[in-house]
């Protein structure tokens, strides 16, 4: 089968990674759903994921790109193609106010890096469960901050493997979007600009968001976290909560009744179950509000068989 060549090729060249065949992407993704790739490639180096993307170019292959697995959701029918997960790829350096972390680095963990070297500026994404590389995609934001506030250049990779970088202006951040998730590109890597702070307030700051996140989102349970955007004049949460929604869900799926923006995966459920608990969700508020909630996650992937 064309996935044994693929995994044949790509063993001569990618040799520190990790080559998975028919690996269940449920053990990757937040919501802890979804089926089978047919191939995950897991890099341990730039230049193994360049490796990868070069040759789904080359032979035309479907390649999707799984960072943290936060904001995404697998169907049951998996994914046919190659997918690349870069989370090795996850170094971290400070240097003065400038912080550089590469794209496979949990968000979280570049923001506890730079409080605990006494910059201020990335306190926001405290609780944000992302990578840097999806963070930089969609650009995150959390209580007051985003991304692009702290931004201060990226390097990417198109489809083709062409590495280039793109500064903050020519990132085209707005909300939740950018031209990185426009274009299909991947990061390498990305590059802040921080500033020097009071310690003490920093960690206060820190413990504040950590607080409020923990006390107001569901987490002990599986989920994808914040499902839709905000729409303009009105909060997701809300409308969904005015719905009497909360509580509701189809299958193992439910809304939080914690949190209306989120729905988790309390029993067991399927791919199917969440996303058609999406579905009902969107279809109440437009029924009963007229407004069509927007998803912010991404649904991938085939349907069951």
């Amino acid at each position: 089968m064309a996935k044994q060549q693929w995994l044949a090729d790509l063993q001569t060249t990618i040799t520190k990674g990790q080559l998975l065949l028919d690996e269940s992407l449920s053990a990757y993704t937040k919501t802890e759903l979804g089926g089978h790739a047919d191939l995950l490639v897991i890099p341990q180096t730039v230049e193994e994921m360049q490796t990868t993307v070069c040759y789904a170019y080359e032979h035309d292959i479907p390649l999707l790109l799984l960072g943290n697995g936060s904001n995404m959701v697998v169907r049951d029918g998996g994914v046919r193609g190659i997918v690349l997960h870069p989370v090795k790829l996850d170094v971290i350096t400070v240097d003065g106010t400038h912080v550089h972390a590469e794209a496979g680095a949990h968000i979280i963990d570049v923001s506890k890096a730079s409080a605990a070297a006494g910059l201020t500026g990335f306190e926001f994404a405290c609780g944000i469960p992302g990578s840097v590389g999806g963070a930089m995609a969609m650009n995150a934001g959390a209580y007051g901050g985003e991304i692009k506030d702290i931004i201060v250049k990226s390097t990417l990779m198109n489809r083709k493997g062409e590495i280039f970088v793109l500064s903050k202006e020519e990132l085209g951040l707005g909300y939740r979007k950018s031209i990185i998730a426009d274009e299909g590109y991947f990061v390498v890597s990305s590059d802040f600009d921080l500033q020097f702070g009071d310690q003490e307030t920093i960690d206060a700051k820190v413990a504040e968001l950590t607080f409020l996140r923990e006390s107001k989102q569901p987490l002990e349970y599986p989920s994808a976290g914040s499902v839709f955007k905000r729409p303009p004049g009105y909060f997701a949460g809300k409308l969904i909560q005015d719905s009497g929604l909360q509580g509701k869900g189809i299958g193992g799926a439910e809304v939080s009744t914690k949190h209306a923006g989120f729905i988790i995966n309390k029993n067991h459920a399927t791919a199917t179950d969440y996303i058609q608990t999406i579905e009902m969700v969107q279809a109440e508020v437009k029924k009963r509000f007229g407004v069509d909630l927007e998803r912010e996650v991404k649904i991938v992937g085939e349907p069951a068989e």
